[in-house]
This record gives structure tokens, C-alpha cells and sequence, in this order.
């Protein structure tokens, strides 16, 4: 049930719900505008705080609905959380879209709320208060992320390795951001 499970976790993962929505409501495209990236950050420069938002929810529950599915189904902590990561590796190299994905963090964020809902409220409030203290949404990503790993560590250890792997990815698809913050070209809101 793990590896049918994660199979299906990856497909939800692939569908990219900013370019569904940009398509549905005939915006153009996120990834040949702005950042390039198929997120909910690069659709508000985009398309706007609607399909930013409808954005936003959809790679949240492609992140937390495998996770509570598994959850339900009586998988353990680790198990639940390889199998969100299966779904943000969907994300960030989907399927249906040539492998071109988001940077994952939406989805991710989602993934944290189904395996430990105070490791994502603490990712979200150390976005929050990076992004209004620099207003750049990479930064915060890049801080918010790896801060869960010690809470994770200390309440839910059976998660720390999907999460420590869940880390570097999201960092590997930030690299391009982090060049342009260390030369101090990286977008700003």
C-alpha cells in the first residue's frame, strides 16, 4: 500500500495548479513570466491575488491530502512523510508538465500541516516574519524550511529524515535565488 500510495502521491504532486488555472482562466503562462516558476509567488506578479491564492490552497492539499490519506490508512510517521515527499518531488518535477516544476514550498508547507501542525505553523510564522522583515519570498522559504527539523527531531524523529531530504531539495531548487541573493539581484516585493 506504501508504494501505491506514493505512486499516486507523486501524480497529485505533478499537477501544477498555476498552470491549470493560468489555462482556465486565460492568463499567460507562469513559467514564461516573471520568475519563471510555476508557484503561488509568480502567479501574484502574474495573474493576481485571486489565482495567487487558488494557487496557493491547491499545492497546499497536493502536499497534505497523501499525507492524512496515509495517515488514515494507518501508516507510520515516516511513512507519511516519504510519502509527502513523493508528492512534492511531483511539484518539482512534474510529470504531466516535462518535468518543469515549482520550487516546492506551498506544497511542502502542506505536507508539514498533515504530519505535525506545530512544525507548520512554526515554518509559517519564520516566513511571515522573513518576508516582512526583507520582503523576499525565497529567503523566507530558505530559513522557514530547515528551522522544523530540530522540532521535528525533538517531537516526530521518525520524520526528520524525509524532512532533512525535503530541506535540501527545496534548497537545490533554490540555488539560482541564492546566487541572486548573494549578488543582490534576487526580486524583491
Amino acid at each position: 500500500m506504501f508504494w501505491l500510495l506514493a505512486i499516486l502521491a507523486y501524480l497529485l504532486g505533478s499537477l501544477s495548479f498555476a498552470i491549470l488555472l493560468s489555462r482556465v482562466f486565460g492568463t499567460a503562462d507562469p513559467r514564461e513570466l516573471g520568475s519563471g516558476n510555476p508557484g503561488a509567488t509568480n502567479m501574484l506578479r502574474v495573474a493576481g491575488k485571486k489565482l495567487a491564492i487558488l494557487t496557493l490552497l491547491g499545492d497546499l492539499l497536493k502536499g497534505l491530502v497523501p499525507v492524512l490519506v496515509a495517515y488514515l490508512i494507518g501508516l507510520g510517521i515516516q511513512k507519511q512523510a516519504w510519502i509527502g515527499l513523493a508528492a512534492v518531488l511531483g511539484h518539482l518535477y512534474p510529470l504531466y508538465f516535462r518535468f518543469r516544476g515549482g520550487k516546492g514550498v506551498a506544497t511542502a508547507a502542506g505536507m508539514l500541516l498533515g504530519l505535525y501542525p506545530p512544525a507548520a505553523l512554526l515554518a509559517v510564522a519564520a516566513w511571515a516574519l522573513t518576508f516582512a522583515l526583507t520582503r523576499t519570498s525565497s529567503l523566507a522559504a530558505l530559513i522557514a524550511t530547515p528551522l522544523t527539523l530540530p522540532l521535528l527531531a525533538w517531537q516526530k524523529p521518525g520524520a526528520l529524515l524525509p524532512m532533512a531530504v525535503l530541506c535540501c531539495l527545496i534548497v537545490w531548487r533554490h540555488r539560482g535565488n541564492l546566487r541572486d541573493l548573494f549578488a543582490g539581484r534576487e526580486r524583491h516585493f
